[in-house]
């Protein structure tokens, strides 16, 4: 059994409020909530910036691996126009 912690860092130029940052973090938590992870929005004050911390436990390396490209796949393909890293620990 294996747990993976991972974070996402997300740079978010178009933003100028809190508000509409709030607003794609909801989408992408409101998204990954159906995936049986814990999403946890870990953000500073800045509005152009935003970090999330993602915790969920695999039976296997492989599929922690899967779930992990799973996750990267489902931002990039839900939110073309935002760039972000992702970087995350077995344990």
């Amino acid at each position: 059994m294996f747990i993976v912690s991972a974070y996402i860092d997300l740079s978010l130029p178009y933003v100028h409020s809190l508000k509409g940052r709030r607003k794609i973090l909801h989408s992408i938590k409101d998204r990954l909530k159906h995936r049986n992870l814990s999403v946890l929005d870990i953000s500073g004050e800045y509005p152009k910036e935003a970090t999330l911390a993602i915790c969920f436990l695999a039976p296997t390396k492989e599929d922690a691996l899967k779930k992990i490209q799973h996750i990267e796949s489902l931002v990039q393909s839900s939110f073309p126009e935002i760039t972000f890293d992702m970087s995350y620990e077995l344990l």
